[in-house]
């Protein structure tokens, strides 16, 4: 994916002479994949994350920029090749409630993708199938006929997840898969997207604001701000060097289970405004709460640059 940028219009356009006002959703977004291995997308809520996913998926078309999957560009895919391109491109939503038809029952809603992309002709033709899916996520085979009422949120999560790999992708968006679930049942999910990404062989973006569960799986990790990625480097380093002052002040804010550790650890806190998407700062978009601000930095964007073979970092301080 290559300087990816995406705007969505607000309010009415042209109103009274102005021009209608955009949302700089993401700005020149640029990383890539490879093929079997988890890159986590990490930031606060409204950094554009889950915009980002949505892009590489084809469920959002960007305004610029490249998006590639298997070395093809795919950016403006549509009608049967967009279709075909989605069987092997799949999302894990967020919200295990919500992304379930209630009035569906499991074997239906596992077997429908199943059916739309031509691989059985009916639900009972799918059935064996759908019973392997469900066993290989954790799941018993009465599960079938049951209705999503009656799991909870990780056995629903599951579920979703037996749905996403049914077709088989090699690439799977992980939408904060796990953040609407109790703390008890994030590891088991976390650990079965592991254990079927060393099956199958599938490549995840998992995208998260938990950096504690994002180090756990991911091998690389992305940072973004503001609509932008901030830094980017494998998992250790970023963990252990971070370079950019906003993953500094994310990684402080990861409790750590010893009491004593946790009163002696510097805990980085950061005051002033969020730049407004509507109108970004000609600088740096963290200028405004940045520790280590210069003058400079409120005049020029900083690229993402590298600092190392494996580690790049957008800012001029550091």
């Amino acid at each position: 994916m290559d300087h990816l940028t995406i705007h969505f219009p607000v309010g009415r356009s042209r109103l009274l002479g102005r021009q209608q006002q955009v949302v700089h959703a993401v700005e020149d977004v640029s990383f890539s994949i490879n093929r079997g291995e988890t890159l986590g997308l990490a930031g606060e809520s409204g950094s554009g994350k889950t915009t980002t996913g949505r892009a590489i998926l084809r469920r959002i078309d960007p305004k610029r920029g490249t998006i590639r999957f298997r070395g093809r560009d795919i950016t403006q895919s549509s009608g049967q090749a967009l279709r075909h391109l989605r069987r092997h491109m799949q999302l894990v939503f967020q919200d295990p409630y919500a992304s379930l038809n209630p009035r569906m029952n499991v074997l239906d809603l596992v077997a429908e993708p199943l059916i739309v992309h031509g691989i059985y002709n009916s639900t009972d033709d799918a059935r064996e199938y759908v019973l392997e899916l469900l066993e290989q996520c954790g799941l018993s085979a009465d599960t079938a006929d049951r209705f999503p009422h009656a799991f909870s949120g990780g056995q629903r999560q599951r579920i979703g997840i037996a749905r996403a790999i049914g077709l088989r992708p090699e690439f799977i968006v992980a939408d904060e898969p796990v953040s609407a679930l109790d703390v008890s049942i994030r590891a088991q999910v976390v650990n079965l997207l592991q254990d079927l990404q060393d099956e199958l062989g599938i490549t995840y973006l998992f995208i998260a604001h938990d950096l504690s569960v994002v180090r756990h799986i991911s091998n690389r990790v992305a940072i973004m701000y503001a609509g932008q990625i901030v830094e980017i480097a494998d998992r250790d380093t970023i963990y252990e060097r971070p370079l950019h002052p906003y993953t500094e002040a994310l990684l402080s804010s990861i409790p750590v289970p010893n009491p004593q550790l946790q009163r002696d650890r510097r805990r980085i806190v950061l005051s002033g405004e969020i730049p407004d998407t509507l109108e970004p700062p000609s600088g740096c978009r963290f200028a405004s709460r940045c520790p280590l601000v210069e003058e400079r930095c409120h005049v020029e964007m900083p690229s993402l640059s590298p600092r190392s073979e494996t580690h790049d970092a957008a800012c001029w301080v550091r």
